[in-house]
């Protein structure tokens, strides 16, 4: 690859008046759609969720076979494109997605040994994460033609500019990632930096400081951490220091090895880097709107294409969430594994005097596995060490049943083991920051 040296002008050319209701009327659908929570049955959740939530209650008995198939198309792909044997880890992983599929095909038939089928093993996979993403991605993917194809992505870029650049060295339409995997989830997020990286308007350091440190899981998942550990009377004091601790981790993470030394090029060669923003900001994020939407291709086209992309990369997560996931499952129920690796995590917890070191450092290593298991480790512990795990559930970010294969099956050149210890940085910044904020607050 070769960076692209040809620099857009610094205030392009507005397209006509006429163009501008592309910009407001399809960002709009596309924020409301992502963003603004909506009550509906007594649920408040964003419309995305809601959509995601009918089509799972109208076709109960179809999604599982949906799912099903989505994940042998996956399994097969890399076969049928021949790029199952590219390099050591495509290979393993192509093969782990065949095994991803056999499991599957068990769960779906109820043929198998009982371990697969306790509701902690492969239901809680199959129902809460397979089906979930698998309906999320697609879905998600149509609306986000509106969101980032007509010139929001441009122009919120401009403002955040000045606070994303300093602080994460991420351009300032970055923002747009960091409150959609919030919001709505770490899926969405990944599916819109891919979307972005193969654009060529984040660079491959940027798409991978974006990848491992805005696609978190969504508020949605931090409720149900939260509930399980009792934690929802100090629901705000929760969630806010857990938005912070996660941005400000990244702010460390993008600073150091792996993140700090990768590439500065761009996705095929081809770059299309963020002005610098010298005079009139609103004048300059006007413009650069509206040279999105004089670029931009027609409605139907964009739809399509975003819900193909879409699809695609459906296909490499679910059957990787399916065998993967059930590996570190079975990992964490049936093996000393996962205390072996609490050691790594046990002096930084001991040093912090979090109630119950061994425990809480066995928990921030099973993190890696599931997100949710942690929660279920501390469930009975002291107050301060469940509420420094469940902030370390969410700001750690990578784990194996979803986030990494996520990753893994996006265009960003991230490799398993820099993820690796890109997730062992992570968890012990978190325990550091966390800890005090955890004292000092309860």
């Amino acid at each position: 690859m070769k960076t692209d040296t040809n620099m857009a002008p610094s205030v392009p050319t507005p397209t006509p008046a006429s163009g501008a209701w592309k910009f407001f009327v399809y960002s709009a659908i596309g924020i409301f759609v992502f963003f603004v929570p909506v009550s509906i049955g007594g649920t408040s959740s964003i419309l995305l969720d809601h959509i995601v939530t009918w089509i799972r209650t109208q076709f109960s008995a179809l999604v599982p076979y949906y799912a099903l198939i989505v994940i042998a198309l996956g399994a097969v792909y890399p076969f049928y494109k021949k790029t199952w044997n590219k390099d050591a880890v495509t290979t393993v992983f192509s093969l782990l997605k065949v095994l991803g599929l056999i499991t599957a095909v068990m769960l779906v038939f109820h043929i198998g040994p009982s371990w697969l089928f306790q509701p902690n093993m492969g239901p809680f996979l199959y129902d809460k994460l397979v089906i979930s993403v698998g309906l999320l991605v697609p879905i998600g993917s149509v609306f986000l033609a509106l969101l980032v194809g007509y010139g929001l992505l441009e122009f919120v870029g401009v403002w955040m500019q000045p606070v994303m650049r300093p602080i994460w060295k991420t351009p300032g339409r970055s923002a747009i990632d960091a409150v959609a995997s919030f919001v709505g989830s770490y899926s969405i997020g990944l599916l819109i930096t891919n979307k972005v990286f193969k654009e060529g308007k984040y660079t491959v350091k940027e798409a991978a400081i974006i990848a491992t440190g805005f696609s978190t899981v969504s508020v949605t998942f931090m409720v149900v951490v939260a509930k399980t550990l009792g934690l929802m009377p100090i629901w705000n004091t929760y969630f806010w220091v857990t938005f912070l601790v996660t941005f400000a981790v990244t702010a460390f993470t993008a600073r150091i090895w792996p993140l700090s030394r990768m590439s500065d090029e761009y996705y095929d060669g081809k770059g299309d880097p963020e002005q610098k923003v010298t005079g009139n900001y609103m004048k300059q994020a006007w413009a650069e709107a509206m040279r999105a939407v004089e670029q931009s291709k027609g409605i139907g086209t964009n739809i399509w294409e975003n819900l193909r992309d879409g699809f695609i990369m459906t296909m490499g997560i679910l059957p990787s969430i399916m065998s993967v996931g059930l590996i570190g499952l079975l990992l964490a129920e049936y093996t000393p594994v996962f205390d072996w690796l609490g050691y790594l995590f046990y002096p930084f917890t001991l040093l912090l005097q979090i109630p119950e070191p061994l425990l809480a450092a066995k928990a921030s290593a099973i993190e890696i596995a599931e997100m949710f298991l942690p929660a279920l480790l501390v469930t009975e512990a002291p107050l301060v060490t469940k509420f420094i795990i469940a902030v370390v559930s969410v700001s750690a970010i990578l784990f194996f049943s979803a986030v990494i294969p996520c990753i893994l099956s996006t265009e960003i050149p991230l490799s398993l083991p820099r993820l690796l210890v890109i997730w062992f940085e992570r968890t012990v910044l978190t325990l550091i920051l966390t800890a005090p904020l955890a004292y000092w607050l309860l």
